[in-house]
């Protein structure tokens, strides 16, 4: 007799995954170039010869720039949690979310596009736990092939190796949602009002790409501009000004640059500015060591008089609407 009962599964909850960029488990040298690796190691990140970046890439910039980075983490790190800022908002955002989110049918979870967790192990937990349908909301704002279409990536990937997929939906970019606009918006005007001197200019700095990303179609630069332009709507008596940061390499990458704009800005007589980031969800080490510590130093090194630094949205309660928003124009309401 053939016994036809089928296995036991669980089915008929959507999954809600927030992907970040992703962070080294610690401090520690080995952790951080283990990160390195990974993230370094990804050909949308590095878009050069495979062999030639790989001989770079394990015989100097993993021999000497794990150092540098973990010094740089140490000291942005969260040591009552002992996890970096990043782990912790994106932590934060996905458990705010999930209260937020009126379906008794939806389950909401973050992962990490390199490091932990990884995006194939809460995809597998997702799906053990009866997801059917499943919704990627990359937490970049602003498209870019080495960010968002990486992520899409390796959820693609890990999909290939399951024998039941899936539905998924994949929330590309949110640049210029009302919500996220007006979000960023009160944060300036939050701080303007905290502050006792007028700012002579807003930076609004992003995270770079290598210009020959953009050379070849990558729409990354124009979502920036138009987030920037849209908050520029909001402020008739401040300039407020694109810039890009992090650039890695000899390359010349999207300008004008963060480091070089804050080192020249006195000079211009524009000594007393303000830096948001908003191509970031959470705040990291591009937003608390670069900006907030190295950038500051630069800028009041050269000439400047006040700095001051506003937060990242991380998981407060105007960025948490937005998500919601965002994540339940693809949930089935039941």
């Amino acid at each position: 007799m053939i016994d036809n009962k089928h296995p036991e599964i669980a089915f008929g909850k959507t999954g809600v995954l927030l992907v970040n960029l992703g962070t080294p488990d610690s401090t520690k040298w080995w952790d951080v170039r283990k990160y390195l690796k990974e993230f370094l190691s990804d050909k949308r990140v590095i878009e050069i010869n495979p062999i030639i970046w790989k001989i770079i890439l394990n015989l100097f910039i993993l021999t000497l720039r794990p150092a540098k980075s973990a010094h740089a983490y140490k000291k942005i790190w969260f040591e009552e949690t002992n996890e970096s800022p990043l782990l912790y908002y994106t932590r934060s955002q996905s458990n705010r979310l999930a209260k937020n989110i009126k379906s008794e049918t939806a389950i909401i979870d973050f992962a990490m596009r390199y490091g932990n967790p990884s995006i194939k192990s809460k995809l597998n937990l997702l799906q053990n736990k009866g997801c059917e349908n499943i919704i990627i909301l990359p937490l970049y704002p602003q498209y870019a092939a080495a960010t968002t279409a990486t992520v899409c990536d390796e959820v693609y990937r890990c999909l290939m190796n399951m024998r039941w997929q899936p539905s998924l939906q994949i929330i590309p970019h949110y640049e210029s949602e009302p919500l996220y606009i007006d979000a960023l918006v009160k944060s300036i005007k939050n701080k303007i009002e905290r502050i006792n001197w007028k700012p002579d200019l807003i930076i609004a700095s992003y995270h770079g790409i290598p210009k020959s990303y953009f050379d070849k179609g990558d729409p990354y630069q124009c979502y920036c501009q138009k987030t920037t332009r849209l908050i520029k709507e909001k402020f008739s008596d401040i300039e407020i000004q694109t810039t890009f940061q992090s650039r890695f390499g000899p390359r010349e990458w999207l300008k004008p640059y963060t480091d070089k704009t804050l080192e020249s800005l006195p000079k211009q007589d524009k000594k007393n500015i303000l830096v948001i980031c908003p191509g970031f969800a959470s705040d990291c080490v591009e937003t608390l060591e670069e900006i907030n510590i190295q950038g500051k130093e630069s800028f009041l090194k050269n000439g400047g008089k006040n700095f001051d630094f506003i937060p990242c949205l991380n998981d407060n309660s105007d960025h948490i609407r937005l998500f919601e928003k965002l994540v339940n124009r693809y949930i089935v309401k039941k």
